[in-house]
């Protein structure tokens, strides 16, 4: 299952892991960075300093639990 760990750099712990988000979405064209990011607005709020925020799309084996982590995708706004 593909899933998106969220994270938030704060600049005096360091990074804080903020949630994960399963990917529930069949249709692969609908998942874009942005839209990912869209969750994370939701739950922090538009005034919490998104510059700060990252995710990283993990895969999490359904048998043993084990989470691959792949890349991580930071969101610019324009």
């Amino acid at each position: 299952m593909v899933a998106y760990e969220f994270y938030w750099r704060d600049p005096i712990k360091g990074l804080e892991l903020i949630g994960v988000l399963p990917e529930r979405r069949r249709n692969p064209i609908r998942i874009t960075s942005e839209s990912v990011m869209n969750w994370g607005k939701k739950v922090l709020g538009e005034n919490s300093g998104l510059d700060n925020i990252f995710f990283v799309q993990v895969t999490i084996d359904n048998t043993t639990d084990d989470i691959l982590r792949f890349k991580a995708h930071k969101y610019y706004q324009k």
